[in-house]
């Protein structure tokens, strides 16, 4: 089955999400709101509000896909209509170093495994093998990360999504070269299942907090908030790229 449109018949004016798993993937963001407003939804605090201009929400979805799932059906349902994950990875490719940025081209679950019913590893039955970024929003995510993460490797790249910590080299070299994505984390293909169900453009953008080997869980901890400070800025001006809209507070 082929992925549904990104972008038909969907208004752009509505806010954009801004999800991340933890909360210092968000944190710098929430402190710059204007017009600040939270709510609680079941599991979820969902923050809203003006950013640069622009209306927002903001929320943690908590680790793992089920919980990205879930969030990214809260915010679509609250208004959202399209959606920045935003957060830490580790690196795939041996060329990637902590501090590099990878932007979503696409991005697959490369933990669904239904072979035995004759289905290619990742793909989710009656769904694409890999769920394609909205096109404007990777493209304005590129340039913001090139203009504000100066001598950092920055590149367009499939994200690798499962319900496990990589911190295996070896899991880690067999998921490069099964998929050829860049890095893996925890979340990201689940929420861009969901937008691609509902039609709404996603992307992800993804600082490199650690390598994906016996070492990742010490790299992890180590630079978690400097990668994450750089993955929120790069949000910021992917805010500032896109069109203008007239900021509703709601």
């Amino acid at each position: 089955m082929e992925p549904r449109s990104l972008t038909a018949n969907r208004s752009l004016d509505g806010p954009v999400a801004v999800i991340g798993a933890m909360p210092e993937e968000i944190a710098t963001l929430g402190t710059q709101l204007q017009h600040r407003r939270t709510v609680r939804r079941g599991p979820f605090e969902l923050e809203s509000g003006v950013l640069d201009g622009r209306p927002v929400v903001l929320a943690v979805c908590g680790v793992g896909k089920v919980n990205a799932a879930a969030l990214t059906q809260q915010v679509l349902a609250e208004g959202a209509t399209r959606l920045l994950f935003t957060g830490v990875a580790g690196a795939l490719d041996p060329a990637l170093r902590v501090g590099d940025v990878i932007v979503s081209r696409d991005a697959v679950q490369y933990d669904v495994d239904v072979r035995p019913l004759g289905y290619e590893l990742g793909r989710v039955p009656g769904e694409p093998l890999f769920w394609e970024a909205d096109p404007i929003l990777r493209q304005a995510a590129l340039e913001a990360a090139r203009a504000v993460v100066p001598g950092a490797q920055v590149r367009l790249g499939r994200i690798a999504s499962g319900d496990r910590f990589v911190g295996d080299a070896a899991v880690g070299r067999d998921i490069f070269a099964s998929f050829g994505a860049d890095c893996a984390e925890m979340e990201g293909a689940a929420v861009a299942q969901v937008c691609a169900r509902w039609g709404v453009p996603w992307t992800i953008v993804r600082s490199i907090s650690d390598s994906a080997d016996h070492d990742a869980s010490v790299d992890f901890r180590a630079f978690t908030k400097t990668s994450a400070a750089r993955a929120q800025a790069v949000v910021r001006g992917v805010l500032a790229r896109l069109e203008p809209t007239e900021p509703t507070v709601r």
